[in-house]
């Protein structure tokens, strides 16, 4: 009978660098880091939006958008926490921040939590892992993806399939049948509030939300598509968590936004600790962790280097 696979968890708890009772400490939660993170993202969102404002007359607004895209599509970091229920304790708040996150950047909350709960329990896997990007097989696939085309598309076409009232088989495996209709109306009140901003937006000629919402997360989401692959695409399609997951040393800016997300692999080895005590857990696990010190672009220069075939691929399917 083969040993137990050792997480980098109960590695650290094994050799001493982690105590159960830290873990239990750094697992606890409180509402007050993260309504100072978020009132701060609230100011950053003022300032990039203040630019657009600034540039409305010139070709200058589009480097504006930019900038405030790139801040309006990290709301998926803060999303992606909520559905934890690891940015505040008070439970019900999560809900609400979730939601409102999830109607800004096209991504209905409640069927986002079930998919991504299979992301966790199947990382990396083939055919199990519903977020999967694969390592793409040339450098114009590569560059097709970072383009956000592909991801729109799905997008739209989930939306649309969703408030038909369908589900694709891969669905209806990880999203429970009772909640079926939930995630159906979802997506009809999301739809719902967008055709409703429009027709406003047309009735009185007032057109922010295009300069100041969709435009910008349009022009942002390349950026969340190049963050996006840095936490699995090139890493081994195998169960071991240290081996499907990478951690990226980041900016503080960067680690800002990302709701301190650039430390994926500890978020995944546990998923409980709360995103403004995952520094700290990394400081117990780093040593049993993969860490890429180059951050977001090194992990692209291995990906690359898959690509190019000066590195080896490592996108093997799962062993065992």
């Amino acid at each position: 009978m083969s040993a137990p696979v050792l997480t980098p968890i109960t590695q650290a708890l094994a050799d001493g660098t982690l105590t159960r009772v830290e873990l239990k400490t750094l697992m606890q939660r409180s509402n007050g880091p993260a309504f100072r993170h978020l009132a701060l993202w609230i100011v950053v969102l003022a300032c990039t939006g203040s630019l657009i404002f600034l540039a409305y007359d010139s070709w200058l607004i589009w480097p504006a958008m930019f900038l405030h895209g790139v801040v309006m599509v990290h709301h998926f970091s803060l999303q992606h926490e909520c559905c934890h229920y690891t940015v505040f304790k008070t439970r019900w708040i999560n809900d609400v921040i979730g939601n409102i996150c999830g109607f800004i950047i096209m991504l209905p909350n409640r069927h986002f939590r079930y998919e991504h709960c299979d992301h966790h329990t199947y990382t990396q896997l083939h055919g199990d892992d519903p977020e999967m990007i694969e390592l793409p097989q040339s450098l114009g696939g590569y560059f097709w993806y970072l383009s956000s085309i592909p991801y729109w598309r799905n997008k739209f076409t989930e939306l649309a399939r969703h408030t038909m009232g369908r589900l694709t088989p891969e669905e209806e495996r990880f999203i429970p049948r009772p909640e079926h209709q939930t995630i159906f109306w979802e997506a009809r009140l999301m739809l719902i509030g967008y055709l409703v901003i429009l027709a406003a937006c047309t009735a009185t000629g007032w057109w922010a939300p295009i300069w100041y919402w969709w435009l910008p997360v349009v022009l942002g989401e390349p950026v969340m598509r190049f963050i996006r692959m840095t936490e699995h695409v090139g890493k081994p399609c195998v169960r071991d968590m240290k081996e499907n997951t990478r951690t990226n040393y980041v900016a503080r800016p960067m680690q800002f936004l990302a709701w301190n997300m650039n430390y994926h692999a500890e978020h995944h080895y546990a998923a409980s600790v709360p995103f403004y005590a995952l520094p700290a857990l990394h400081e117990k696990l780093k040593t049993h962790v993969a860490v890429e010190p180059r951050g977001y672009l090194g992990a692209h220069i291995d990906i690359l280097g898959q690509l190019t075939g000066r590195t080896p691929r490592s996108d093997a399917a799962e062993a065992g």
